[in-house]
């Protein structure tokens, strides 16, 4: 350094230059510290695009997985079939689902979240009143499965006798939980028209079987037996609710 620097006091002698002991500043100097604040950048940068590569092939499994479970059920729908329709090999899709049952909790939790959605979208427009805010959300609730069926087949999948299978006790919780929340606002709205919690929730479970039952008869076409229109089955028997639930004068 003292080289450096005696070099430069010899120069600027020679020059005739007055050396005041700085350096003198290097043109290249700005685009250095530029592109130091971009290297300083580019973790993040790249650390989004991989992440939302990740995301993207993610989804592109659970694709996969969706249409193996509807054209080959369940328990015919392996990870390697689901791989290969993926167009991934059999091991690398196990870096984002451990087994078959896991892609399925994810794929109910994606359509529990749609439908949630869907219940709230409808009680932004139903205003103040309890009534209206119940006769919404149960329809909501009901038209969500009606026009989409493969939903519906999306929660019976995992279903043997009377208990679900494969899913772990705290993901099967998660989804249940989902699943009320959905529900929950016929519960809030039941409670607001006076009924007690205890009975709401027995017009809310009601309501919930009444519903699941008319679907699945829409669904396997054996309403057709009885010549009876599905959707007014259900509208019929949430206007009974909101008679039962109505406040005694």
């Amino acid at each position: 350094m003292d080289m450096i620097l005696n070099s430069v006091q010899f120069i600027c002698q020679r020059s005739g230059r007055r050396y005041t002991g700085a350096m003198p500043a290097s043109s290249t100097s700005p685009p250095r510290r530029a592109a130091h604040a971009r290297s300083e950048f580019e973790p993040d940068t790249r650390t989004r695009r991989s992440r939302a590569l990740a995301d993207v092939r993610r989804e592109l499994v659970l694709d996969a997985a969706r249409a193996a479970f509807f054209e080959l059920g369940m328990d015919r729908a392996s990870m390697r079939e689901i791989a290969q329709r993926a167009g991934y090999t059999p091991g690398a899709i196990y870096s984002y689902f451990a087994s078959k049952e896991e892609m399925y909790g994810a794929l109910l939790a994606e359509s529990l979240e749609r439908l949630n959605a869907a219940v709230q979208q409808s009680l932004a427009g139903a205003g103040a009143d309890h009534a209206q805010r119940l006769d919404a959300a149960a329809t909501a609730f009901f038209d969500f499965y009606a026009d989409n069926p493969r939903d519906l087949d999306l929660g019976f999948y995992l279903f043997q006798g009377m208990k679900p299978r494969g899913l772990t006790p705290e993901l099967n919780e998660s989804l249940n939980v989902r699943l009320r929340d959905a529900l929950a606002p016929v519960q809030d709205a039941l409670q607001a028209l006076g009924l007690s919690a205890r009975q709401a929730t027995r017009e809310v479970t009601a309501l919930f079987a009444h519903a699941v039952g008319l679907l699945v008869l829409s669904h396997t076409g054996r309403v057709r037996m009885f010549r009876q229109s599905v959707p007014e089955l259900f509208a019929a028997y949430v206007q009974q609710l909101l008679e039962r639930a109505a406040p005694r004068r």
